[in-house]
């Protein structure tokens, strides 16, 4: 498991550090981490509007920008629909 969380903080910070800031996802930066990260999990992942939508869901400050703990609730809702565990 450590292992994993590593990958994931890497990933973001990867993913964040495009645009100069690596503690937060811009919209692009989060469409890029879906696209090429995430294809099978998110559905509808080649949709730039349906991965606009998702990020605006996730936004909790409205500020055009995802923390790492924003982007943590989309990881929790992954993982919980793939092991079976979400209603």
């Amino acid at each position: 498991m450590e292992a994993a969380i590593t990958t994931l903080i890497t990933q973001f910070k990867t993913c964040a550090g495009k645009d100069g800031s690596s503690s937060t996802l811009s919209k692009d930066e989060f469409h890029n981490l879906v696209t090429s990260q995430l294809p099978n999990f998110v559905k509808n992942a080649s949709d730039s509007a349906a991965i606009d939508q998702l990020m605006v869901s996730l936004d909790e400050n409205n500020d055009g920008e995802l923390t790492f703990l924003e982007f943590w609730q989309l990881i929790g809702k992954l993982a919980s629909k793939q092991g079976g565990f979400s209603q």
